[in-house]
């Protein structure tokens, strides 16, 4: 049987002793990391969230005390009184910051006994992410997913700092709203007491957060929850956490420029880090031209040239014939890697057709020669304006893609992606920020037969592009900006519509009808007409932040209790089966297809 804390109270955590504290008298509670028996004398590593203190268990303390430590056991949780003492001479551990010291334990509670847990509970295991996932409240004890929950804390700390100092409101949100169209699949939830009728877990605050400033509240925030059904990846949940931020009266500036100094005094709070400001800004199409991808890693070169002028007339006909259907050529010069040999480069060929490019082809720059078969159908006058554009060089090996621009870019862009990892140009403890400015408002979907929001549909456009929205919507660019960092979009937002009329016309444009969108939206239409100030705001993904703040590669790695890739809690077996009488009561039949 356990023992109860009866009048013990912890007086310290297992991290804070020193060498000042020799002599005190302290009660420690925490964890066994690890217990030795060496020669009678009982050592064991207490471990609480703050890190290791070792506590001794000596005959010649307390032979009592040492008789009942024969019983721990890993991961069982003690209570423990006794004397802070140095370590003896050649014992100290200079790894721990408690390492110069130990108790001498002279009363021991064994608080609760614990089976073997399936994995050490230390850094560095060789455990599958399946077994942790089912065994969360393990894996959470290990220092690195502890620390990366304290981060967590001190980051979102920071942030309600910095904006509560700067004049915002934390107001809260309705979870349970109507379904809007925001990208991706909603969470539906069913109303009992209106049978038939459902409500929508909100993909952002979007609406509200709008609504919020047409009702004179100018500056608003949450760390809030957000739903999206959708295929799951490493950087992706079905719940995530947002920062979300607005304001009354601002353009694009006084966002962005909230924005940095929010970021400058996280980095600064939770790693000590100084970020240099303003942060430097692309705009859509210049990104895409230089990087082929919105969000781009500016942390390395490796950027991409658009050859298109100059092939579309040369005898290459692959080339050619692309451009002449309004596709593109571009090139990718991966400076001094003429030695990749076949193999790599067919393995870089076959990446780039998971982005639908169908083909890789490729020039080694050996002194003054081409060696690539498509070498012979240029002539000198082509080779030397190529080379002039790519700025070839003895040694080089060049990659081109010629494709449609979404399909060319996408594949340039990944593989420029995996080359700075593959050939290690990137300084992983860099963080590159970057505005990217001036996105598409409008998209055309060939499966819909229809434009889609490239953001949302309440992002508003340029005002210069206004008479664009009938014409030529694909051609309108909007008041849009996302902030990147390392190659990942951390934050989106825009200036929104506040006026009714524009707001019309933007869903006109996305081929909804005025009877649809005033069935989804007439609430929002009305408010505009009742007085509402110019606004915009930004929400940053706080799960994907603070993944780069710690290191890692996966959001999972970061959230308390994470979803696998399909949506499932391995811990509690969520989702699962509801009860008929359950069913019954809200009025649902169920048939799985």
């Amino acid at each position: 049987m356990s023992d109860n804390l009866g009048a013990m109270r912890r007086t310290h955590t297992c991290c804070e002793l020193g060498a000042d504290d020799v002599g005190k008298e302290v009660v420690l509670m925490g964890w066994v990391q690890r217990r030795r028996d060496h020669g009678g004398v009982i050592f064991v590593d207490l471990r609480d969230r703050e890190g290791l203190t070792q506590v001794v268990f000596n005959p010649d303390v307390d032979k009592d005390v040492h008789a009942k430590a024969h019983a721990i056991r890993s991961e069982f949780v003690l209570g423990v009184r006794g004397r802070v003492d140095h370590r003896p001479e050649g014992m100290v551990n200079t790894k721990l910051k408690t390492g110069a010291i130990e108790v001498l334990v002279t009363e021991l509670k064994i608080l609760n006994r614990a089976n073997t847990p399936p994995f050490l509970i230390e850094d560095d295991i060789d455990a599958s992410e399946t077994v942790r996932l089912k065994n969360r409240h393990h894996d959470l004890r290990r220092p690195e997913l502890q620390k990366n929950i304290i981060l967590r804390h001190k980051a979102a700390a920071s942030v309600r700092q910095f904006l509560n100092a700067g004049g915002f409101l934390d107001i809260e949100t309705p979870f349970l709203t109507r379904s809007t169209p925001e990208g991706a699949r909603d969470y539906l939830v069913p109303s009992r007491v209106n049978p038939g009728q459902f409500y929508a877990l909100p993909q952002s605050p979007q609406i509200f957060k709008q609504l919020l400033m047409i009702s004179g509240f100018d500056r608003y925030y949450q760390i809030v929850r957000c739903f999206r059904d959708e295929d799951l990846r490493t950087d992706r949940q079905p719940e995530f956490t947002q920062i979300d931020l607005e304001m009354s009266f601002v353009g694009e500036d006084d966002v962005m420029a909230v924005a940095e100094d929010m970021m400058v005094q996280l980095y600064q709070d939770v790693l000590g880090v100084s970020l240099g400001t303003p942060f430097p800004r692309l705009s859509y199409d210049e990104a895409l031209g230089r990087f082929g991808l919105d969000k781009p890693d500016t942390r390395f070169g490796l950027e991409l040239k658009d050859i298109s002028d100059i092939v579309v007339d040369s005898d290459f006909k692959v080339f050619s014939s692309v451009v002449k259907k309004g596709g593109i050529v571009k090139a990718l010069n991966a400076k001094g890697c003429i030695d990749m040999s076949r193999k790599e480069i067919d393995d870089l060929t076959e990446f780039t057709t998971v982005y639908r490019a169908k083909g890789l082809a490729w020039i080694k720059v050996r002194d003054n020669r081409w060696q690539s078969p498509i070498a012979k159908f240029f002539s000198d006058e082509k080779k030397d304006a190529l080379a002039r554009r790519i700025e070839m060089e003895a040694g080089d090996l060049i990659f081109f893609v010629a494709d449609q621009p979404k399909i060319a870019n996408d594949a340039l862009g990944n593989l420029r992606n995996h080359l700075g990892k593959k050939l290690g140009l990137i300084d992983e403890k860099a963080f590159n920020f970057v505005w990217i400015t001036r996105f598409p408002l409008m998209e055309y979907d060939e499966n819909e037969k229809r434009y889609q929001a490239l953001h949302h549909p309440f992002t508003a456009p340029l005002e210069e592009d206004y008479d664009l929205l009938e014409k030529d919507p694909s051609a309108v660019k909007s008041r849009a900006y996302d902030l990147v960092l390392n190659g990942s979009e951390i934050g989106g937002g825009s200036i929104r519509i506040h006026q009714r009329k524009l707001q019309e016309r933007v869903f006109r444009s996305l081929g909804l009808a005025p009877a649809e969108y005033k069935e989804k939206f007439g609430f929002l239409l009305s408010a505009f007409e009742s007085g509402a100030p110019p606004h915009g705001g930004i929400a940053f993904g706080f799960d994907r932040l603070i993944s780069i703040l710690c290191g890692e590669s996966s959001i999972r790695d970061v959230i308390a209790f994470p979803k696998t890739q399909k949506a499932a809690c391995l811990l509690t077996r969520a989702p699962s089966e509801a009860g008929k009488a359950q069913l019954d009561e809200l009025s649902i039949r169920l048939r799985v297809l």
